[in-house]
């Protein structure tokens, strides 16, 4: 059966560029098309649709009202904006993220770019993430009031005995990290068959996948650094993760969020503007310090490399790496040759592998230490679920548990 799709945007062009694509493409058919966010909204409360690709700027209700709008009435929808390119069309799409948005694609820049191949299998690569994404829960941002507070909550597992671990483990462990999106049955039991690997706790389910959890075998002293990678469903998430990190926390954080050239920047102000760290898009040539958040600029990679006793930001023409730039890859390997003592390795919620072999390679030179996202709380479970199988992974965490995970294990000044 056809993925039912909306096409919201008040330029008729526009509306007729995507439901040609989308037309085109066997999976999908536009089912219903809409001028401004009051038209979309009536639509989306009388039928059901896999996926609304949505325009920002409109009259009468834009898209960042719709959403919005939708927030209020707790209705779910898988939204992918068709984002301007300009500086305030950025920042409209990182609040659009925020606000329940999966993903983005840029609006072409002219009509040679609508008409080509290229921009035709970009928009359908993205529709086809954002309509088979899971819809997750409200960001932390809106969650805080009812939360408990990040230094309750860290006190909480600082208390927990190292006896009672096993059992957390466990509980991790019947997640549903073994099934994949495609399959629409219920969850199947884990195996109780469990042996020890070479990592650390396995378990087999029945269909023959494993995954193994880390085991910290000694306590590592020395300086740290925290490297995270996210992707779809990522400038999200990150709200849930960034600003809950304590001001002296005990070391730099390098983040790379797979994004286009342009869109980095708001990301990195809208977090500042939430977090107790300096969140900063990265320069060239920039020294890492503790208490720091440094974003990869969008389109570039971005890696450490030393700097007298330190180590410093630079950017690289290097080639697309899992078909991404930046890739979370070549940062992690830049850490191979680093002063650190330990790594901190955060990998969210994102599509495909970018992190896993970075990670895997990073393990033969420096410990490290590797907390993933759990599937419940990721939009795409790509990124975590390959790094959790590769066997690097020491915790699987929901969302809400990570930044206390990363506090935890780096401490505080």
């Amino acid at each position: 059966m056809k993925k039912r799709i909306l096409v919201v945007d008040d330029s008729a062009l526009m509306r007729r560029v995507a439901s040609d694509i989308i037309n085109s493409d066997s999976r999908y058919n536009v089912e219903a098309t809409a001028s401004n966010g009051i038209e979309a909204l009536d639509l989306i409360r009388k039928n059901t649709y896999d996926a609304v690709v949505l325009d920002v700027n409109m009259p009468k209700m834009s898209g960042l009202e719709l959403l919005r709008e939708l927030n209020k009435n707790n209705i779910n929808v898988r939204i992918m904006m068709f984002s301007s390119t300009t500086s305030e069309g950025a920042k409209e799409t990182i609040e659009a993220l925020e606000l329940g948005a999966i993903d983005f694609i840029k609006k072409p820049d002219g009509l040679a770019e609508v008409k080509g191949e290229s921009f035709k299998e970009k928009f359908l690569q993205m529709l086809a993430v954002v309509s088979g994404a899971n819809i997750v829960s409200s960001p932390a941002s809106e969650r805080r009031s009812t939360s408990v507070s990040t230094s309750s909550r860290l006190q909480e597992r600082r208390s927990t005995t190292e006896t009672s671990k096993p059992d957390m483990t466990r509980m991790q462990l019947k997640s549903r990290i073994f099934n994949d999106k495609k399959d629409t049955t219920p969850s199947r039991p884990l195996s109780t068959d469990r042996t020890f690997g070479k990592g650390g706790f396995m378990v087999r389910d029945p269909i023959d996948k494993e995954i193994v959890l880390r085991k910290t075998s000694k306590k590592i002293s020395g300086p740290k650094i925290v490297a995270l990678a996210s992707s779809t469903g990522g400038p999200r998430a990150l709200q849930s993760v960034i600003p809950l990190l304590p001001e002296n926390l005990d070391a730099a954080v390098l983040l790379v969020q797979h994004m286009p050239v342009g869109f980095t920047k708001s990301l990195a102000e809208r977090l500042d503007s939430l977090s107790k760290l300096k969140v900063v898009e990265a320069e060239e040539g920039q020294t890492i310090e503790k208490g720091t958040v440094y974003i990869a600029a969008g389109g570039r990679h971005m890696i450490a490399v030393k700097s007298g006793s330190g180590m410093k930001i630079k950017y690289t023409d290097l080639p697309m790496r899992e078909g991404v730039r930046p890739a979370a890859n070549y940062m992690y390997e830049s850490l191979m040759d680093s002063p650190f003592a330990e790594i901190c390795c955060v990998v969210l919620t994102g599509m495909g592998a970018d992190g896993t072999a970075g990670i895997k390679n990073l393990e033969t030179k420096k410990d490290i230490y590797v907390i993933a996202q759990d599937e419940s709380t990721s939009a795409v479970y790509g990124m975590p679920k390959a790094v959790a199988q590769a066997g690097l992974v020491n915790e699987i965490l929901p969302l809400d548990k990570v930044a206390d995970a990363i506090t935890k294990d780096v401490g505080v000044k």
